[in-house]
Formats: C-alpha cells, structure tokens, sequence
C-alpha cells in the first residue's frame, strides 16, 4: 500500500512525444503513476471518442517506474479506458501533455490535451491539461518542471470544485526569466483560416487548411497577454457550455 497520491498522465501528442516523457518524470516524483495515453499523434482531435472502429491496448516498457499502456484511441478515449480497465481506484489527479504547443485562448476547443482533462473533469475528477509554446519536438520542457510540479501539489492540496479543470500554458523561456503565474480568463481570439487549394501530379486538386492566429482581445486579464509578458497562465475551464446569461431573455423571447 502507499500513500502517495494516484496520478492518471495522458496526452494527444502520443504516448513517446518527449512532452509527455517528461511530464511523467516530474510527477513521479510526487506520486504513484500509471500512463494511458495514444500510440500516435492525436492533436486537434478535441473531444473525439472512437465509436465506429475497435480499439488495440498494450502495455510497453518506456523509462521510469510507472506502468504505460498505449491506446489505438484519442486522448479522451484513453481517460475514459483507464478509469474502466486499466485502474484499480479512482485516480487522486489527472494530467495530460505536456502539449507540443499553445493551447491558449480558443485552441482550448480544439485541443485533444485538453479535451483528455475536459473529460476527467466530466468523471468527477481533478484534473490539469499542460502546455509549452514551443512546437518543436526537443523542446526544453525541463524548464517548467518546478512550475508543474507546484501546480500539482497545491491542486492536490486544494482541490478544484467539480467540473473545473485547470488549463495551463507555459512561455517558451528559461526557468529564471518565467515571471510568475497568472490566473486568467481565455482571451477573444480565433483562427482565420483558408484552404490552400493544389493540384496533384494526377490532375486531382486537394487542400491544405493554412490560417494565422487573430488575437482580438487587448484586456490585461488575458491568458494570451499573460503569456506574451512572459507568465505562465492559468485558466479555470467548465465543461457546461449552458449561457446561463441568456437562459431568461431566450426563455421570454420563446414564450412571447
């Protein structure tokens, strides 16, 4: 038996992406792990369940003490797997990523990092979604362990109210110049986006999505401005999409 606390870690980025490699080192460091997460890049699949296909599991030898188990699935799948066949008890926390870049602001939607924290948050449980804005597959995420690590013990300490997540995003520099943490709300932002249209050598067109990143919100309580001077955000998330503000107004505009 132990007492050391139960962490579930996940991610979109697949079970050997070095983001998750080394979010699983810093948290065994602070309690019993076991890893259910992807066999292959999931990204952008936010909250995607594989439901017209079956699914393959094994458990792999990879670094560390901690048991992993890949998954033919999404990130959601394999929070909703390991809660069914792979753990013994509910797990105290479950983290996921640490994400190959951002997901600030309206990514938070399309993120499959978050959607894995998104649906323990559904199951009742603690939960935080990490990620580095650094794209790059050697990014230095030894940077940000003894922010990660801090996140952790005191969401373990203090735990979130039900149905809050934590959505966590960490500039790309160097430990000593992170400024500090900020608690923030997603900023208004969006993709505007198009599709690169080509032709193939057979004469058959195809497409490309392409887009840049339109930030439109200028408030100081941003996460994206938190990030941009240098803080690491964090944003409370809620899986209830209900616009409570509008429910009595619709409600008068529809019985009129």
């Amino acid at each position: 038996m132990t007492n050391r606390p139960l962490i579930l870690v996940t991610n979109d980025d697949g079970i050997t992406a070095p983001g998750i490699r080394n979010l699983v080192n810093f948290m065994n460091e602070i309690g019993e792990v076991v890893v259910v997460a992807p066999n292959s890049p999931q990204s952008g699949k936010g909250h995607a369940i594989t439901i017209n296909s079956t699914l393959t599991f094994e458990e792999i030898q990879l670094d560390g003490p901690q048991k992993d188990y890949s998954l033919s699935g999404t990130p959601v799948d394999c929070v909703k797997f390991a809660l069914d066949k792979v753990l013994d008890r509910k797990p105290d926390l479950v983290v996921s990523g640490i994400n190959h870049g951002a997901n600030s602001s309206i990514n938070v939607i399309y993120s499959g990092t978050m959607s894995a924290a998104v649906e323990a948050g559904v199951e009742g449980l603690q939960a935080i979604g990490f990620s580095l804005l650094d794209f790059a597959w050697d990014a230095d995420f030894s940077q940000s362990k003894e922010f990660i690590q801090t996140l952790v013990k005191k969401v373990l300490e203090n735990p979130l109210p039900k149905g809050i997540v934590l959505n966590v995003n960490i500039p790309k520099l160097k430990k000593e110049e992170i400024k500090g943490i900020k608690v923030c709300r997603q900023a208004h932002a969006k993709w505007e986006e198009s599709f690169d249209e080509r032709v193939n050598p057979h004469g058959k067109k195809y497409y490309w999505l392409t887009g840049y990143f339109n930030n439109m919100d200028s408030g100081d309580d941003a996460d994206e401005k938190a990030l941009a001077d240098g803080y690491i955000s964090v944003v409370p998330v809620k899986f209830d999409l209900t616009a409570h503000e509008y429910l009595q107004e619709l409600g008068d505009v529809l019985n009129s």
